[in-house]
């Protein structure tokens, strides 16, 4: 059996949880519930920081000593994780006697490895990021880049641990593995900062008295930030070498937000190869998440209110939003009334919709579940969609393409109910067709029990409750064709979404105004519009473009005749996913040549944080127009 080690960061407690940490978590959570289902052994860490001048500033403006303060938020993410659903491992707390005696067995072997000195530091340091910030990093105004807050000067005594000496070995390993850090643009910023060149750094503090003493200097105590860092190692039992941190270090997965990657993949590596240990195999650092397009403010009032939309649309459709809606390796902008819409299109009407219609018809019809018979037209199609979408899954997830992951299962689902459709299965009630009336309702009660497994690292409760309402008594994990028992009761079919009919608005405020105006501003006339020749079109075959990574060169068919078209997806899209797909092309676009490719028309799609392309909700002949 294979290993799968994910962990989140461990979250500071000088402040309740948010949207920003369940983002975080939530995704965790779906990698290791989704390598759970593929049968590989999992552990998935989180857990919350404790030490620190923050906390203790935190601390003393409650009027309670740093441990009792701890002791109140840390259940604080113990019970949010829990409304989450988010299915963890272990929960580490930094103030546990594991991680205490952990964190100065690694700080000793970094001692003795000669990289470890005393000297002072003197710089501009941040005290809500407690890191000094170099001085190539430093604006004109001094302000800290994350916070936007004053520097202030810093002069103490500390323990430095030399980093620029490992400069060389870490551009190396982020030539020799190019997946090092994820997304790509986070890698190449990453790489720049190596390119300038590295700085020995501060690993301690003289000033700050709430954290752990550093083991060959108790008048130190180790710099929160490097101290955090060992948990990952502390949590497997790294102290005493135990069995779980030999079968799961080095950890498959970080993920973190973006700001605190350089933490993760430049100091921890150079840390582990301080004390010739494995580096983790991957680090991957998401976007933050903005509100209506504005940048999330408890002063200004700007938050993402869970709780609230939880309440009203429920657990699962707030996970499915989180992930459906962003690319994950991009900034995100959630606003409620998009949730609003995927939960009454998506969940509703293509899914629960779906499941409420077959349920119905097979009460209506047959005793249970009915035995498939010989196979008719778009059975078989069906079921190869079936094997294909689980395939296209695994690539998605292996690329942390959450939102392309859950793009193809609803591709499928809405497939499935075409497949209702076409088929017009409610027609074949009488006696000489309900042998295939009963094929077809297998078949898609069948396809739901697939769907139900895609889905449940995403949102694991909707998938329990598909299985339930077909009639399985314990959850099927496995993605494989015709594992559906015949002859089992299904239920009435309560709906699992339904209907919201009333979206959030959004407060209006003077930027979203002045949006609205300028939107008004560049309004085109209907005549313009109607020079617009939109046409369908179907995807025969797709190819990268040398030298050009976010290009692919597509082949369409538009019925009377076949184009070249170049399309800037290859980041959103791989080549043999689009094969078959019908989208929407304009054709009366003047030929252009990109990258030494000629290109005849133009793709629609939807461009923003992702890229999702324009589809026909049904298939349509080809050539039709667009109107």
């Amino acid at each position: 059996m294979s290993t799968f080690y994910v962990t989140t960061p461990i979250y500071y407690v000088n402040g309740e949880p948010h949207a920003g940490h369940a983002y975080t978590t939530i995704a965790a959570d779906i990698l290791a519930r989704y390598h759970r289902i593929k049968g590989n052994e999992v552990f998935f860490l989180t857990g919350v920081d404790e030490h620190g001048a923050n906390i203790h500033k935190a601390a003393e403006n409650a009027g309670l000593a740093p441990q009792d303060y701890c002791d109140q938020m840390a259940p604080m993410f113990v019970k949010l994780w829990k409304r989450l659903n988010i299915s963890h491992d272990i929960f580490m707390r930094t103030t546990s006697d594991m991680h205490k005696r952990g964190a100065k067995k690694f700080l000793t072997a970094l001692h003795d490895s000669g990289d470890v000195y005393k000297g002072t530091y003197e710089g501009h340091y941040c005290r809500p990021c407690e890191r000094f910030v170099p001085e190539k990093e430093l604006t004109d105004e001094k302000i800290c880049p994350i916070h936007k807050l004053p520097l202030e000067w810093l002069e103490e005594e500390n323990y430095f641990f030399r980093l620029s000496k490992y400069q060389e070995r870490l551009l190396a390993h982020f030539h020799e593995n190019p997946d090092f850090v994820y997304p790509a643009a986070r890698r190449n910023e990453l790489l720049s900062v190596l390119n300038s060149g590295l700085e020995d750094i501060s690993i301690s503090r003289s000033s700050v008295s709430w954290g752990i003493s550093l083991p060959f200097d108790p008048e130190h105590i180790v710099y929160v930030w490097i101290e955090a860092l060992m948990n990952y190692m502390t949590a497997l039992g790294y102290e005493t070498d135990s069995e779980q941190y030999r079968a799961f270090w080095p950890a498959d997965v970080h993920i973190m937000a973006k700001d605190i990657s350089r933490f993760h993949a430049l100091i921890w590596p150079a840390m582990l190869m301080a004390v010739d240990l494995p580096l983790p195999k991957q680090v991957v650092a998401h976007g933050w998440l903005t509100k209506d397009g504005e940048a999330l403010s408890k002063t200004r009032g700007i938050v993402i209110d869970m709780d609230t939309d939880i309440e009203t649309y429920g657990l699962d459709a707030f996970r499915y939003y989180l992930l459906r809606e962003f690319s994950f390796g991009n900034d995100g902008d959630y606003r409620p009334a998009r949730l609003h819409e995927r939960y009454n299109a998506d969940l509703a009407n293509d899914l629960g919709n779906l499941l409420n219609r077959v349920l119905g018809l097979v009460n209506k019809n047959f005793e249970g579940i009915p035995a498939p018979t010989t196979p008719g037209e778009f059975d078989n199609e069906i079921k190869e969609m079936a094997q294909k979408t689980r395939d296209a899954l695994d690539v998605h997830i292996e690329t942390y393409a959450f939102d392309s992951a859950l793009e193809t299962i609803w591709e499928f689902v809405r497939r499935v109910n075409r497949y209702v459709q076409q088929t017009e299965v409610w027609t074949l009630a009488k006696p000489e067709t309900k042998p295939r009336m009963g094929t077809i309702l297998y078949c898609s009660l069948e396809a739901l029990r697939y769907v139900s497994v895609l889905i449940s690292p995403f949102i694991p409760d909707t998938a329990g409750k598909i299985q339930k309402q077909i009639g399985l008594a314990e959850f099927d994990t496995v993605a494989e064709w015709g594992r559906l028992p015949i002859d089992l009761k299904v239920s009435k079919g309560e709906p699992i979404f339904p209907r919201k009919e009333k979206a959030p608005q959004p407060e209006k405020t003077a930027k979203t105004e002045k949006k609205v105006k300028k939107e008004t501003a560049n309004l085109i006339s209907f005549a313009d519009f109607q020079k617009l020749d939109l046409r369908v079109g179907k995807i025969i075959s797709a190819e990268p473009i040398e030298g050009a990574d976010r290009l692919l060169k597509l082949q369409v068919d538009l019925g009377t005749e076949k184009r070249q078209v170049v399309a800037g997806i290859a980041e959103h899209y791989k080549p043999e996913i689009l094969i078959g797909k019908q989208v929407i092309v304009v054709v009366n676009l003047e030929p252009a040549t990109i990258r030494n490719v000629e290109s005849h028309g133009m793709i629609l799609a939807a461009s923003g944080d992702s890229v999702v392309l324009a589809s026909p909700e049904t298939e349509v002949s080809l050539g039709t127009q667009v109107k």
